[in-house]
Parts: structure tokens; C-alpha cells; sequence
């Protein structure tokens, strides 16, 4: 196994660690930032939750870099996107700290274009990440960080971050969304 294929494992090994941080009834006490107070395992949650962001990004750089791409990485590196950003929602909705309308909407196009891509390998096509797409990703893996450690350290200045770059990512989901199914409409062509 190939050095971005492990780091696409380890992610995947990541999210029941993410999970079992903040269901299991630990107390490792709070973080006190001005007026903020954040439970420990809020904190640890987000470090385990970037980590687990930049090994995305870093698996698909190494195997671009390296002419390392393969099938198992083509498969399981958005599958395992899609299971720890699905996760970290989930779990956020379950905190309070996100609504659910719009986690529903996310999880909803995620497992819409999913399916896309599995239609279109079946055909012998691969839908890479556009740019709509790589916002969609790059807004959701901050505002999920800043939602999980209350917007810190922008609340001190009263600019609520965490919320702007949710409902930005909810634009750009919907966006990617109608973008992918628009530019791919051809694979539908023979079922209707």
C-alpha cells in the first residue's frame, strides 16, 4: 500500500477516535477563552478533526506529485471524505451547534454526487473535484473546526465565522451540487 493510500486508511481510522471523543462521557474539563468556555473534548475533537482534513488534502497531493493514483485511492479517499465531514455534521447537530436543515442538505448532495460518480465510473468516466466543488470542501472543514471550538478565537471580536462560513458552505454545496449534475446530465440520457 502506497503512502497516500495509508494516509486515506488512517483517516478513515480517525473518525471512530473523532466519535468515541465526543460520545464517551469524558471530562477533561474546560478551555475558559474571555467569555468562552469550551469542553476539553470539543478541542480535542477539532485537532482530531483537522488532522484528519489535512491528511485529505495531503493524500491527493502526494498521489498527483508521485504518479501514485490508484483504484483502491480513486475509491476509498471521497469515501472517506464523505464519512468524516458526514460524522463531524452529525455530531454537530447532535451539539447544538449546527442546524439540522441545513446538515440534511449537505448529507443529502454529498450522497447525491456520490452516486453521480459511481454512475459515471460505471461508464468509464471519472468526475474530478471542480471548483465549486473545492470551496464546498474548504469552507466545510473550517466552519466544522470553528463550530466545534465556538467560533474561537473570532468570537472575541463578536464576528461569527463559524456561522458565515456555514451558510457559505450550504451555497456552495447546493452550487457544486447543480454544477456536477448539470455538466454530467449525459449519463442520465439513456434512463429517461
Amino acid at each position: 500500500m502506497n503512502l497516500p493510500n495509508k494516509l486515506t486508511v488512517l483517516r478513515i481510522f480517525m473518525i471512530p477516535i473523532f466519535i468515541l471523543v465526543l460520545v464517551l462521557p469524558f471530562d477533561w474539563g474546560n478551555w475558559v477563552v474571555g467569555e468562552t468556555t469550551l469542553p476539553i473534548t470539543h478541542l480535542v475533537a477539532a485537532i482530531i478533526f483537522a488532522v484528519a482534513s489535512i491528511t485529505d488534502w495531503l493524500d491527493g497531493k502526494i498521489a498527483r506529485d508521485q504518479g501514485l493514483v490508484t483504484n483502491f485511492g480513486k475509491f476509498a479517499d471521497p469515501l472517506a471524505d464523505k464519512m468524516l465531514v458526514m460524522t463531524a455534521f452529525i455530531l454537530l447537530v447532535e451539539l447544538d451547534k449546527a442546524p439540522g436543515w441545513i446538515v440534511a442538505i449537505i448529507v443529502c448532495r454529498e450522497l447525491a454526487v456520490t452516486g453521480l460518480r459511481l454512475l459515471l465510473v460505471e461508464g468509464g468516466e471519472v468526475m474530478a473535484a471542480a471548483w465549486p466543488g473545492k470551496i464546498k470542501t474548504a469552507t466545510q472543514m473550517v466552519a466544522i473546526i470553528l463550530l466545534f471550538i465556538n467560533n474561537i478565537p473570532f468570537n472575541l471580536i463578536g464576528v461569527p465565522v463559524d456561522q458565515i462560513l456555514l451558510y457559505i458552505c450550504l451555497v456552495a454545496t447546493i452550487y457544486s451540487g447543480v454544477d456536477y449534475f448539470a455538466k454530467n446530465t449525459a449519463v442520465f440520457k439513456d434512463s429517461m
